[in-house]
């Protein structure tokens, strides 16, 4: 980007120090009397008087050859060559457009205006001297003694259409306030007012064109593009807007940016067809002149670099060299930014009457025009055309038999432009001429003269211009100058029988709500593909719900992978730069695009370890009921009497109990669940082992008063002495169980720690000290009953229950002991499951090694579950 602006500054420079010597160097003759310019150029162009006077810069030549520079003799003009048709008929659009204003007695009455024309030959030097020329005038010679009255040789200039030649050209009569009113120039850097404050244009920035290519680009989805610009203000100045505006909007990357070399330099465009070749970018965007285009053409034709969706600026969106059969084959369905269309009523019949004029020198362009057009040449011809046998022009040629683009009016961009900006000079001059005096603008509320007319002033009305053309468009200048932004979408149709047609596909225009708006017909684009549709153009395809972007490092932020979201986190949108953690309830589905609830675990009684547990409690609860109802049968035999009938029937209710208690375990937690199910547990196996305790007790108080002297020991263990005992210790364990539930009470609890993908819904504790001492008063009766009964075990046989009982502790300390560090190592419901197991197991361990000998012999041994069997056991081993 520094060398457009070193460019710039250079022809800044040497345009200052031009217009120095032009304005301020007159040199004496030798009579002294009068002044004469330091030069003269000798120019192309067309004028016609008028009591004001535009100005016109327009491309009627394609290049320009200069003479070598010896400076042994006086250096010559420049010249021209290459006529360009379509640079004439802008020219004659200003030319209509004067005589138009010059009929309409309603805009300008009493004042008629004129035009000074020039031909700019595409070259900055030639546009330089013709600007040069408008402003100080032809004059070649000024008397000393007159009066430097009136108005300047013009009061404003339309043109140039090239942006290096408005920006050189309009510094310098930015520095005199003269107007100039471009209809082609689009650099963005002309809309720096303090640079160029006397700079407008009837056509929108860069700025703007560069924003109406992304809002193309977003439409389609293109996010991996390659930009082409030329080598000049308006290419570089493009370029560096468009890769600030893509940067800003975050709508995609760059895959190359290529400066198209000046001239053909084959070795460049080579490497640069083969950049376009080798990239993965299917979409390339160029900003650049038609002839740049051409030269890179060939290169592209060479290496057959195919597959590619072109876009075109405003510069060659509608560039007929480039629509050729040859070419379309790779330029087909091209989409780009053309300038507004719009229709100029009369001006084919005015083209129609162009004739050469009788004043050649001054009118030299038409002259040329007519003798490009019907092949002739006007009198005195070269001597090489006549020995060609080329014929001489009469001027009575009838364009009407000529095909000529000249006529074609249907599709008016670029002369529209001009049109609006001799209109909006024109409606400058009428709002300046009905100013009144007294309340003008200018100092003292005075207005300006027709007769002293400054360019400064033109300028106060141009920025105030507002008015509508006969096609419906609104014209006026925002601050900078530019012209309210609109632009037609341009596609190229390639036809069937080889040949192209523009069409109009949509249109972008501002506005200030919204921003730029794209309305475009996709049904009418032509896409020059097989598939017919829009082609891809991704350096990595989107994201999809469930991954996030990772760039990849090196690379431009467009080229990414797509890493899928980690358990516990989603991204719902395409594209992610991140994964969300879902909230702590809920948890990522198996595609990672949305949060579901977590599944909750419990102790089901749907599952088979519920079942299992449920089928097992049952089965404790019937056996128990099976044994009391043999034992109420059976209740006056030896066997059920012998051994305290009352505390086995208390136990075996006792056991039901505790078997039905596991129950609790199961189910999904409740409040009153969670509250019950410790305390019933609590409650029943210290019932349980109280009632075993007692017994064991009562054992040992038997024993020792079957010894002499010891008859008074059983006073103290009577039938109310053991129901006291049994509910005693039984209600030390309620009073426990009523204050934890009291302080701290059990509760249910969704437990998130120990899965990550799943609730368990569980029951917490609440106080684990009172948990704790539940379980150790419960130890330490069973401990108490283990001792007593261990102590017991070698009574005779007629007490020999403390064996039985010695047993059935032993079980069930064994269970309790093993469960506290499988209870502390099972997550979730399995802790609970292992609880019940416990309640099971030692439940079904007392049952069956208390109640299992005894059923034995009632049931299948009954010659023994008699008085003399049950006390001949002792006597025999006595």
């Amino acid at each position: 980007m520094g060398h457009g602006r070193v460019f710039r500054d250079t022809y800044l420079v040497l345009c200052v120090y031009f217009v120095l010597i032009l304005f301020s160097s007159p040199v004496s003759s030798s009579l002294s009397s009068f002044c004469r310019l330091q030069g003269q150029f000798h120019l192309n162009g067309m004028f016609k008087a008028g009591d004001v006077v535009l100005g016109g810069l327009f491309e009627l030549h394609y290049s320009s050859v200069f003479p070598s520079m010896s400076f042994a003799s006086k250096p010559q003009q420049p010249s021209c060559q290459g006529f360009d048709i379509i640079g004439f008929r802008q020219a004659q659009t200003m030319a209509f457009a004067i005589d138009e204003i010059n009929r309409n007695s309603n805009l300008l009455p009493n004042v008629t205006l004129g035009y000074s024309l020039y031909d700019n030959c595409a070259t900055l030097g030639v546009a330089f001297r013709a600007a040069l020329s408008l402003v100080s005038g032809q004059q070649g010679e000024f008397l000393l003694h007159e009066h430097c009255l009136g108005s300047p040789p013009v009061l404003g200039i339309v043109g140039d259409s090239v942006s290096t030649s408005c920006i050189a050209i309009s510094s310098v009569l930015g520095l005199y306030k003269v107007p100039m009113v471009s209809y082609y120039a689009t650099c963005s850097c002309l809309s720096d007012r303090k640079q160029f404050p006397s700079f407008f244009r009837t056509i929108p920035s860069d700025a703007f064109q560069v924003r109406a290519m992304l809002q193309i680009l977003k439409q389609f989805g293109w996010t991996w593009a390659g930009l082409l610009v030329s080598d000049d203000d308006y290419g570089l100045h493009a370029a560096q807007s468009f890769q600030y505006d893509l940067a800003q909007s975050g709508g995609g990357c760059l895959a190359y940016v290529e400066v198209l070399p000046w001239g053909n330099n084959p070795t460049e465009l080579k490497r640069i067809a083969n950049v376009m070749r080798q990239s993965t970018a299917r979409v390339v965007i160029v900003f650049a002149h038609e002839s740049r285009i051409v030269h890179l053409m060939e290169e592209v034709l060479k290496q057959n670099v195919t597959g590619l969706q072109w876009m075109a600026s405003e510069a060659w969106i509608a560039a007929t060299t480039l629509q050729t059969p040859r070419l379309m084959p790779y330029l087909g369905g091209t989409l780009g930014i053309a300038i507004r269309r719009g229709e100029i009523p009369g001006l084919r019949e005015f083209l129609l009457r162009i004739r050469p004029e009788k004043d050649p020198d001054r009118n030299n362009i038409v002259r040329q025009f007519w003798e490009h057009t019907f092949q002739c040449r006007y009198a005195p011809p070269s001597s090489d055309w006549v020995d060609a046998g080329g014929g001489l022009c009469t001027g009575q040629e009838d364009l009407r038999n000529v095909g000529l683009s000249i006529l074609d009016v249907s599709d008016l961009r670029p002369e529209y432009n001009v049109y609006k900006a001799v209109y909006a000079l024109a409606h400058a001059l009428k709002d300046m001429l009905q100013c009144v005096p007294g309340r003008g603008p200018f100092s003292g509320h005075s207005c300006a003269s027709l007769q002293r007319l400054e360019p400064w002033q033109v300028l106060y009305y141009l920025e105030r211009v507002n008015f509508t053309t006969a096609f419906g468009d609104q014209v006026s200048f925002d601050e900078n100058g530019d012209a309210l932004p609109i632009y037609d979408v341009m596609n190229w149709l390639w036809l069937p029988d080889g040949s192209t047609k523009v069409q109009n596909v949509g249109v972008v225009r501002e506005s200030a709500s919204t921003g730029e708006e794209l309305t475009l017909d996709e049904d009418k684009v032509f896409w020059n593909f097989e598939s017919k549709k829009p082609p891809q153009s991704v350096c990595s395809e989107s994201c999809p719900p469930g991954t996030r972007m990772a760039r990849r490092k090196g690379k431009p932020v467009c080229c990414f992978d797509c890493i899928p979201c980690s358990e516990g986190k989603i991204s719902n949108q395409t594209d992610s730069m991140e994964c969300t953690s879902c909230p702590e309830e809920f948890w990522s589905n198996p595609q990672r695009d949305h949060c579901v609830p977590k599944s909750m675990e419990f102790l089901s009684y749907h599952e088979p370890l519920g079942i299992s547990l449920t089928t097992a409690s049952l089965l404790g609860t019937l056996i128990c009921s099976i044994v009391l109802g043999i034992f109420t049968c059976h209740l006056s035999t030896p066997m059920v009497r012998a051994n305290n009938s009352e505390l086995s029937f208390l136990l075996l209710l006792s056991l039901k109990l505790c078997f039905l208690c596991s129950l609790l375990f199961i189910g999904r937690p409740r409040l009153w669940t969670c509250q019950l199910r410790h305390a019933a547990f609590g409650i029943s196996f210290v019932l349980c082992v109280s009632c075993i305790l007692v017994k064991t007790m009562v054992v040992l108080a038997v024993f020792k008063a079957s010894k002499p002297g010891g008859g008074a020991s059983l006073k103290w263990f009577g039938a109310v002495q053991q129901r006291g005992t049994v509910l005693a210790l039984t209600s030390i364990q309620a009073v426990i169980c009523t204050a934890w539930l009291v302080s701290s009470s059990p509760v249910p609890h969704k437990n998130t720690q120990y899965h990550t993908d799943k609730i368990v819904y569980e029951c917490a504790v609440g106080s684990k000290v009172g948990f704790a001492v539940l379980l150790g008063y419960i130890g330490l009766l069973a401990i108490l009953s283990f001792l007593l009964a261990f102590l017991a075990r070698n009574l005779p046989d007629n007490f020999n229950e403390a064996k039985l009982i010695t047993f059935s502790m032993l079980i069930f300390c064994a269970v309790w002991v093993a469960f506290i560090p499988a209870y502390i190592n099972s997550p979730g419901k399995y802790a609970d499951a292992v609880e019940v197991f416990a309640i099971l197991a030692s439940s079904f361990g007392l049952l069956v090694a208390l109640f299992g000998p005894k059923c034995y012999i009632i049931l299948l041994r009954p010659e023994k579950n008699t008085k003399k069997a049950i006390m001949g056991r002792s006597t025999t081993k006595t």
